[in-house]
């Protein structure tokens, strides 16, 4: 039994976010962690990705004019990646590299068809020839000799292995319309040659293998839509000449009429055949969809259509399917069981499924969708299997016994009562949620309540959704209209706490929720019950509204008792802010800010949206920020007291970000003029500073040198002048 659970993007494909170029992505490879992929474009652009979080991690290009000509891929021994860049040259760096051309670099003599990287078989680089070499023998002579062994033959695809500890490379050929098999073993240098069989109305169109007991599976999907297997076993007769291999089918890809034409496929498990194709039917128009296919019964499992139309290519990775979905990488999660005949054609009986899945889209509830509701509702539970089983021993809401009933039910039971009886019958349910299924549970429980407001806008659970949210570790994954349905409400308390809590809020959403913070009125705010935690220590209130200042003086240094020992005018330029060192924002709006501060995101990303916001609130939000520099340097630690503060880093890459994003419409703006001269001779101060200190660094080391030098045994006091 197969289902296909939750999805989500990953990222996009447009050409503004220098992941992809709309043309399909060159490859995705498997990144340093489990959670991590690699994807490389089809110009000269790789990214490192988090899964879980949707969020790339790093980000490497070639220089303009070069393209990468293979996938880029991650050592597993040394975590470190390499890429193949204009056929021929090679370039190996670690994470923390950030110019590709600074990092090691090596011609080679011939040209690269791929890379292959093995867990603990280290990467293996396949030529275009068909010459196979381990990455270090490249590494100890970059211009050796490469063999062109398949001569007029064109590489197809390719796959490495590993049999106990030896590394073994399969790859296929064409030439004149004949598909060649080669599998080379490399530690004793054995390579052997085989011919496809083939027949006249059946061409070979993508192939995927796996290797056990000795024996490699080759799996073909042709063009008559069917899938067929051949077995090569790896202990062959070093002197048999070119053999043929006989294929059997495995499945035929048609169901009621209906075929798909597959463009490309991956092995789940020994039962199991995702394959990306159309589907097609003699009165219908072709649909794009993904399958998952059980080859023991014969039988389509299940389906996903995919209207957006996909680019052809499949990848699968720690149960995760990822493809092209219009102009975003798409990712899906799956789960395969043990196949039985029953399960094969619908008919098993198991055991209630876990009640979680109960939890429901509420504009389905009573209608003929709720089955197709449940199943994405359950989506993020299934893949825990958990056993729980929810249910309400109160049995006071209009003599409705809840006792045995699903949750799904005790939801549509509740649908017309009161808000406050509503709610406490959710507490009780998310009280008996197992730990296993806790994220799952809850996540579902705030989908229902927002979908019940969606029905019904004066259904807004406003404080109830904040409880739940301060109280679980949820995230924006697990319920993604909960902070659109909080911008819509302005709930500016609850999109606060989402934002210092939730790690994987898109960057969309993060500026829409700053646009709100910073239009906001401030005598509104003052109404509400903002968390201020982050500004309570540096910013505080007088009776007046007024911010009074107040000084922290730590480890005994005040900028108000050394400031004589300080060059007058760097003292003078330091302290200039357009305010006078008065905020300006008030508490609320501040705390809101720095909840955005906080918030993670991507500078890709996050660009574009951040262009969208309005020149007022762009130099408003600059104001804010050059005030919370002022305040960073004013302290030796260059930290801002308080919980959930911003550092001095955040702050710092915010003005950049947001100078990148308006400079032009700032420059134009008269009013936003003594506040850049001002920001412009605060920089100026602090980078003379920097440099006098530079100066003297030489000699501080120096003296923490002599002075570890000698040990002295009794108390003194020396007085170290620098000349």
């Amino acid at each position: 039994m197969a289902a296909l659970c939750e999805s989500f993007t990953l990222c996009g494909l447009s050409p503004t976010t220098g992941v992809g170029l709309g043309g399909g992505l060159l490859a995705l490879e498997p990144g340093p962690d489990p959670d991590h992929v690699l994807l490389t474009d089809r110009g000269r652009t790789t990214t490192l990705f988090k899964v879980s979080d949707q969020k790339p991690l790093g980000c490497w290009s070639v220089k303009h004019g070069q393209v990468l000509t293979c996938p880029v891929v991650c050592n597993f021994e040394t975590h470190e990646y390499i890429a193949v860049h204009d056929d021929k040259v090679l370039r190996i760096w670690k994470n923390e590299d950030i110019n590709l051309d600074k990092v090691f670099k090596a011609t080679l003599s011939a040209d690269v068809h791929r890379i292959h990287s093995l867990p603990n078989g280290g990467p293996v680089v396949l030529f275009r020839g068909g010459d196979v070499r381990t990455l270090d023998a490249l590494l100890e002579a970059p211009q050796q000799e490469i063999e062109n062994i398949i001569s007029d033959e064109v590489i197809k695809w390719s796959e490495a292995f590993m049999e106990g500890k030896q590394p073994v490379l399969v790859f296929t050929t064409e030439k004149d319309g004949d598909f060649f098999v080669y599998v080379q073993k490399l530690k004793t240098n054995n390579l052997h040659k085989y011919k496809f069989e083939q027949q006249e109305l059946s061409k070979p169109m993508s192939f995927t293998a796996y290797i056990k007991n000795q024996i490699i599976t080759l799996l073909c999907l042709c063009s008559n839509d069917c899938i067929y297997k051949v077995l090569i076993p790896l202990q062959q007769n070093t002197e048999d000449k070119e053999q043929i291999l006989p294929k059997s089918l495995l499945l035929n890809l048609s169901v009621c009429g209906s075929v798909l034409k597959g463009t490309s496929f991956v092995v789940l498990d020994k039962d199991h055949i995702a394959v990306l194709g159309s589907l097609t039917a003699s009165d219908e128009e072709p649909k794009e969809c993904l399958t998952i296919w059980n080859t023991k019964f014969q039988t389509l499992q299940t389906s996903k259509e995919l209207p957006l139309g996909t680019s052809g290519q499949l990848w699968c990775y720690e149960e995760r399917f990822f493809f092209t979905h219009g102009k975003v990488l798409t990712v899906i999660m799956y789960k395969c069981e043990t196949s039985s005949l029953a399960a094969s054609v619908g008919k098993l009986k198991v055991r209630q499924t876990p009640d979680v899945s109960a939890f429901v889209n509420w504009n389905a509830l009573g209608h003929e969708e709720l089955a197709d509701s449940f199943q994405s509702q359950q989506s993020g539970a299934l893949k825990y299997e958990s056993k729980m089983v929810l249910r309400s021993n109160r049995n006071a809401v209009a003599n409705v016994q809840t006792d045995n009933l699903s949750v799904g039910k005790v939801l549509q039971n509740l649908k017309d009562v009161p808000t406050r009886i509503f709610e406490d019958e959710l507490r009780q349910l998310m009280s008996k949620a197992q730990a296993l299924d806790l994220q799952a549970s809850i996540g579902s429980v705030v989908t229902a309540l927002v979908n019940r407001y969606k029905t019904n806008p004066k259904h807004y659970h406003r404080n109830f959704l904040l409880e739940i949210v301060q109280a679980y570790d949820l995230s924006y994954s697990l319920c993604p209209d909960l902070m659109a349905v909080a911008l819509e409400n302005k709930d500016v308390r609850l999109l606060q706490t989402c934002l210092l809590r939730f790690p994987d809020i898109p960057e969309e959403i993060t500026c829409s929720c700053l646009e709100i913070f910073l239009s906001i009125n401030e005598d509104y705010l003052k109404r509400i019950d903002v968390n201020l935690e982050s500004v309570i220590c540096y910013i505080d209130i007088g009776s007046d509204n007024k911010e009074v200042k107040t000084e922290i003086v730590e480890n005994g240094f005040s900028t108000e008792q050394e400031e004589g020992t300080w060059d007058n005018q760097l003292a003078e330029e330091a302290h200039l802010t357009n305010d006078g060192e008065l905020c300006p924002v008030g508490p609320q709006k501040a705390a809101l800010l720095n909840a955005v501060l906080c918030s993670a995101y991507s500078e890709v990303f996050l660009l574009p949206h951040l262009k969208n916001l309005p020149a007022k609130e762009a130099v408003l939000f600059l104001r804010y920020l050059f005030y919370l520099y002022v305040k960073c340097s004013e302290k030796i630690n260059t930290t801002l007291p308080g919980m959930s503060s911003p550092t001095i880093n955040q702050i710092m890459d915010w003005m950049c970000l947001l100078l990148d994003a308006h400079f032009t419409v700032i420059v134009m703006l008269p009013e936003a003029k003594l506040f850049l001269s001002s920001m412009h001779k605060f920089v100026r101060a602090q980078v003379r500073f920097y440099s006098e200190l530079n100066k003297i660094e030489g000699s501080l080391q120096e003296l923490q040198r002599l002075h570890q030098q000698r040990d002295p045994q009794t108390y003194s006091i020396e007085v170290l002048e620098i000349i």
